[in-house]
């Protein structure tokens, strides 16, 4: 139950900007841009704890036993996602090429992460997630109109973001027993 509220605070947090301009405006408005941006940010805080402890709380019940090679190919795939999502800050050639690379990042994070793991607790937070990160896409594009294109930065700046999503990852493989409660390697 609190795992699926997170999920749930956490998508309706960010779309609320791309659904209800008019109600952020008014609201900013009202209480000022910096306690607004401090309210935005105690629900994301608190969706991420409403989403850690519902995790913590929910047992591993397995809906489906993921085929052994899905294992692989969450590893070979969230590497890419992370270099998508710290792409979305860098100056890298990437935002060329995809026009939300952040989301894009989450959405690959997600489904790599339901190919691997199929109880009931993963489904809910990586198909709630993918499903926030699709909606989120759509919702921004529809909004925001077309795309412009940013202007090249270079093949260096780009390389050096991949190298830095790189370690980030390994980070995160290193840490994420302690972050999800199950070692990779």
């Amino acid at each position: 139950m609190l795992l699926t509220l997170g999920v749930f605070l956490w998508a309706a947090i960010h779309l609320s900007v791309a659904l209800a301009p008019a109600a952020r405006r008014a609201l900013i408005e009202r209480i000022g841009l910096n306690p607004y941006k401090g309210l935005f940010s105690l629900a994301l805080v608190a969706a991420l704890l409403l989403i850690v402890f519902g995790w913590r709380a929910m047992p591993p019940t397995s809906l489906w036993l993921p085929p052994p090679g899905m294992r692989h190919a969450t590893m070979l795939l969230v590497p890419i996602a992370v270099i998508l999502f710290i792409s979305a800050r860098a100056p890298t050639d990437i935002k060329r090429i995809i026009r939300h690379p952040q989301l894009t990042g989450v959405k690959l994070w997600a489904v790599a992460h339901l190919l691997a793991n199929g109880e009931t607790r993963s489904i809910i937070l990586f198909g709630g997630l993918l499903a926030w990160a699709v909606l989120e896409v759509i919702f921004i594009n529809r909004r925001d109109g077309a795309w412009v294109k940013p202007a090249p930065v270079g093949a260096g700046k780009t390389v050096l973001s991949a190298i830095a999503g790189l370690l980030i990852s390994a980070l995160l493989i290193f840490l994420h027993p302690w972050i999800a409660g199950r070692a990779l390697i």
